[in-house]
């Protein structure tokens, strides 16, 4: 049973990595990233690997989308393409 709810985290893993990449609005795509990262921090959870779960959820969903958002404040919050 478990090895069907990694595939489905897996799956829904390639859902946010391709919105970040095709939505114009830079805020929106942090929003995504930070979504992925959460998705994989849930995968290495489940995989045993606590103590790189709990990093990644600090360091890849906490503190990279406040400082991707700090540096938007500073910025154009659109893409220009």
């Amino acid at each position: 049973m478990i090895w069907q709810l990694e595939l489905a985290l897996f799956a829904m893993l390639v859902v946010p990595a391709i919105v970040a990449l095709q939505v114009r609005d830079l805020i929106a795509s942090v929003a995504a990233l930070t979504i992925y990262s959460l998705i994989v921090a849930a995968l290495l959870a489940m995989m045993g690997a606590v103590d790189v779960a709990l990093t990644e959820a600090a360091l890849g969903a906490g503190i990279t989308g406040v400082l991707f958002i700090g540096a938007l404040s500073l910025t154009r919050r659109r893409s220009v393409d």
